[in-house]
């Protein structure tokens, strides 16, 4: 019968696999290392809720793909917090750490990409359902959004607690892994070849049906009398979805790879030293993100940049009020809907700003 090991710290793992914890990263390197994961979580957490709020705010955006994608942000949000408890609790602290700690720091980070993939698979089947009925948008009531919602958190949660729920090496500590020195190695492949046959998947049917809404919309567009911008819309949104989806694979690949190879028990292919690189470089979607979607959908950049526009000049009228009788703060609060299209349009926003064609690349 095996031994378990569940009240040993995680020095006793890692001094077994020989994992390194990064004892070199102190004084100015590490310092560097927290500024910069600092930043860029801070960052993660103010465009994200930018984003969500601007799918609150604007009522053109009530509709299930950006709700949905209003949950993607939400995703990269959790991520935020994963990242700020990963700095906290990595390098010479890992080896400080009870397992059930390092099960948490590992679970958050599991469960912030569990539930990023699955919110793409979701929007997949949306724009699916209705792309191939030619409409910008699909069918699906508020509640069943909900509850895809919802779902998408259960199922990431669950999947970021597995190994906590009893797939991991305490009680057979010959076959944990490199990387993770409490995972089973057989762990790592299942969770690695998961996810990256969910994203082949993905970029298969997002490319067939980019393919087939570029066909559609050629077509349509020598016998249609609507505006180029209206039909342009689905291949604006899909160009988006895609652009997300291609920063979301490029970024976690290599790492999920590095995770494949440490399952298969790779010892020579070097894995601890490109190991947190590929971690930043995961970060680095998070930040992407809100970057792609302002970028490429020029309404949602509009709504934002408004939000933000609006706030400081409000703040500046309540500085001034006591000297300036009145003030006009932003056409867009006085005027109807109407102008918030024709501002986008035309590129002003709150009076100032130039959205080009920044949306229609």
């Amino acid at each position: 019968m095996n031994e378990c090991y569940y009240d040993k710290r995680m020095d006793f793992f890692y001094n077994r696999t020989k994992t390194d914890t990064a004892d070199e990263w102190t004084g100015p390197q590490l310092i560097g290392v927290l500024c910069f994961g600092t930043f860029f979580c801070l960052f993660i957490f103010i465009s994200n809720s930018l984003v969500i709020a601007a799918v609150v705010k604007n009522k053109r955006f009530h509709f299930p793909f950006y709700y949905l994608l209003a949950n993607l942000a939400a995703a990269d949000f959790f991520a935020g917090i994963a990242y700020v408890f990963l700095m906290f609790n990595t390098g010479p602290v890992s080896k400080t750490l009870t397992v059930n700690r390092w099960f948490l720091r590992q679970g958050l980070l599991d469960t912030s990409l569990t539930a990023s993939l699955v919110n793409l698979l979701v929007i997949a089947v949306e724009r699916h359902m209705s792309i191939m009925r030619m409409k910008i948008h699909s069918n699906l009531t508020k509640k069943r959004v909900t509850f895809l919602i919802i779902s998408i958190w259960a199922i990431a949660i669950f999947m970021g607690a597995v190994p906590t729920l009893g797939w991991n090496c305490l009680c057979d500590i010959t076959v944990c892994s490199s990387l993770a020195p409490i995972y089973s190695r057989s762990y790592l492949v299942f969770w690695s070849v998961l996810n990256l046959v969910v994203f082949f998947i993905m970029v298969v049917v997002y490319i067939r049906i980019y393919m087939y809404v570029q066909r559609k919309t050629n077509v349509l567009s020598s016998h249609t009398s609507g505006s180029i911008s209206r039909r342009r819309t689905p291949v604006k949104l899909m160009k988006t979805v895609m652009t997300v989806l291609g920063a979301f694979v490029v970024c976690w690949t290599p790492g999920l790879v590095v995770l494949l190879l440490d399952g298969l028990n790779c010892t020579d292919c070097g894995i601890q030293h490109v190991k947190r690189w590929f971690l930043l470089l995961a970060l680095l979607n998070s930040v992407m993100n809100p970057i792609i979607y302002s970028y490429k959908d020029d309404e949602m950049w509009a709504t934002m940049k408004r939000m933000i526009c609006c706030s400081s000049e409000d703040k500046s009228q309540e500085r001034r009020s006591s000297r300036i009788p009145s003030t006009v703060l932003c056409r867009s609060t006085d005027i109807s809907g109407h102008y918030i299209e024709d501002g986008i349009i035309q590129g002003t926003i709150c009076g100032k700003g130039d959205l080009g064609d920044k949306g229609n690349a």
